[in-house]
């Protein structure tokens, strides 16, 4: 690879205080870029395929081999789909205040390869798993329920493997986007679409574990259906780790949460102060503090102007007592984006019903094609992801440059725009839902097969639309919400701001499981279940029409906060030729 040089045709340093693991300065010519992002992408497509082996069909294997009822096993899933979104929260923490991110991931991979590792025993081992109980085991009739032993082992590896997620999740794609110097032209622009391909790539491992992984799991067997992904994920840590002489990364920078905290706690405590009315008499470091690589001085902003006052000089200098205006507008931004990001709950819990409504709906169909071959329920999935990298790639190469002509925007539309777009979606998703399930209720109806709970004379591809919308509403919210989350954040918060986007299908998926709760109970208590082990005998019309309210309602609230949020300064280096040669951050046009 060519060098790049600067003017003195010297080879150029990155100007983002990016660092090797030495912690010396690094050459653009020698590290980061897309050399660098192959080896992140690769590690993702197989983890991928690890982490969607496991969630796609889980919910079929506890009501088939550990006999759960429906409510039970699709809570037991989205529970712990919950916790695997947000222990990144924890992984941002350490990786921003303590390790960094190459080496919390390092540790973290080991734990997720533990748990994948012990989990591929679980189902592997007759003395870990309950004896099967009816030719099929979905019979509801069974009395063979799993010991404490079984639950135990399978969900400590289900945990295990949690607590894994949490360090690599919020720290990979952050380490991907840190191989593109945001002070470089041409890096900048490949960064704009590095989330558009890094979602593009990740789905290919999510294919495989759709269709092949679950094929087998439901074919030919659990060991092989779980070893496989588990060996997939070794390879892909030892990929990544192959490409640790390109990496660049940057420093811990110290715990976000102390940062906010001490801003929250400054303002709080001067609280009957009064602001000066030149926001220049507020306390801030010298501009020689801000001179090396990687340091960003943020001028003072209207918004939120109460937590200005952390930064008001009344006496104490502690730093829980008087904080930086750039400290002050970190903080901002972080708890800027939290109204945003409680918009994203709802559609999150829309999606936490792919792996498991959709799926149990799944098993009562036709899923025959051809006299040999039925369709694995959970393999409808597949529709979500080929659905998204169409939806993607139509975007990246066709929708974003007709729409950067017209409105002037790189991304073509705002990001917030972007997300607004995929929660729109979402309400005709549930809609659609609703009425092909009542439709399939009404053929169970006219052929007697209620009170059975029998297969419905339907084929499965009755539920492609909602899959194949599902992966269309992906590509704009799932994405923009990456994009958002990392974009917005400051720049010694990035890992944190990444983990909002976790933070998002995690609280989703655990308020899957207290609406289904809670709707299971309040309607059984009146007469009728919406949610019964039986679902021919079920109202899941109902249940997915009152998701489309939650989405009406939502969608609503989004627009409402989105009207009102400013944006993060744009990050911009002043030529050494200018009069301090700092790093700023200016406000957007």
């Amino acid at each position: 690879m060519a060098a790049v040089c600067d003017d003195s045709g010297l080879e150029e340093y990155t100007k983002d205080g990016t660092v090797d693991l030495k912690g010396n300065p690094v050459l653009r010519s020698k590290r980061g870029g897309w050399t660098a992002c192959s080896f992140v992408v690769v590690y993702e497509v197989f983890e991928r395929m690890a982490y969607y082996g496991i969630s796609s069909n889980l919910i079929l294997y506890l009501t088939n081999k550990l006999h759960q009822g429906t409510v039970t096993a699709s809570n037991n899933v989205t529970n712990w789909v919950g916790a695997v979104w947000l222990t990144p929260i924890l992984g941002a923490y350490v990786a921003d205040a303590h390790l960094g991110r190459y080496w919390t991931f390092i540790i973290a991979s080991v734990i997720y390869l533990s748990g994948m590792c012990l989990l591929t025993l679980s189902v592997s081992l007759s003395s870990l798993k309950p004896p099967p109980c009816g030719p099929n085991t979905a019979d509801p009739s069974c009395s063979t329920d799993a010991t404490p032993l079984h639950l135990g082992v399978f969900f400590c590896a289900l945990y295990i493997l949690a607590v894994g997620t949490g360090g690599t999740k919020p720290n990979i794609s952050t380490i991907g986007a840190d191989q593109f110097d945001e002070f470089h032209p041409r890096e900048r622009t490949h960064k704009l679409s590095f989330f558009n391909w890094w979602m593009f790539s990740i789905f290919f491992g999510t294919l495989f574990a759709n269709t092949v992984l679950v094929y087998i799991q439901d074919n030919v067997g659990w060991t092989l259906g779980y070893a496989l992904p588990t060996l997939g994920l070794a390879i892909s840590i030892s990929v990544f780790v192959a490409g640790t002489p390109f990496y660049r990364h940057r420093i811990p920078a110290g715990s976000p949460f102390t940062k906010m905290a001490r801003v929250i706690v400054a303002a709080t405590r001067k609280c009957t102060v009064r602001l000066p009315s030149d926001p220049k008499e507020l306390h801030e470091l010298d501009l020689d503090a801000y001179a090396e690589p990687g340091k960003y001085r943020i001028d003072s902003t209207p918004t939120w102007r109460v937590l200005n006052k952390a930064a008001v000089k009344t006496g104490p200098t502690n730093p829980w007592a008087l904080c930086t205006v750039t400290q002050v507008e970190e903080t901002k931004q972080m708890l800027l984006m939290i109204p945003i990001l409680i918009t994203t709950f709802i559609p999150s819990t829309m999606y936490a019903q792919i792996n498991t409504l959709f799926v149990k709906q799944g098993t009562t169909l036709d899923r025959h094609i051809g006299p040999n071959f039925k369709i694995p329920p959970a393999s409808l999935a597949a529709f979500v992801t080929l659905s998204m990298l169409v939806s993607i790639v139509l975007y990246d190469r066709y929708f974003v440059p007709f729409m950067r002509r017209l409105t002037g925007n790189p991304r073509g539309i705002s990001l917030l725009q972007r997300m607004g777009t995929g929660m729109a979606i979402h309400i005709v998703i549930m809609s659609v839902a609703s009425l092909t399930e009542r439709r399939r209720l009404a053929v169970a109806r006219e052929n007697g097969l209620v009170e059975s709970g029998a297969g419905v004379p339907l084929t499965i591809f009755i539920l492609l639309p909602q899959f194949v919308l599902m992966g269309v509403a992906d590509a704009f919210l799932e994405v923009a919400k990456i994009e958002f989350f990392y974009d917005q954040a400051p720049e010694g918060m990035k890992s944190l701001g990444t983990s909002y986007a976790m933070t998002s299908l995690g609280v989703g998926n655990f308020l899957s499981s207290f609406l289904l709760s809670t709707v299971e109970r309040i309607t059984r208590q009146r007469g009728h279940g919406w949610i019964l082990n039986n679902l021919n005998a079920s109202h899941l019309d109902y249940y997915y029409a009152f998701f489309v309210v939650l989405d009406c309602l939502n969608f609503a609230s989004f627009y409402v906060v989105s009207r009102y949020y400013v944006y993060r300064a744009e990050t911009t280096h002043q030529e050494a030729s200018m009069n301090d040669g700092v790093l700023h951050l200016n406000p957007k046009p």
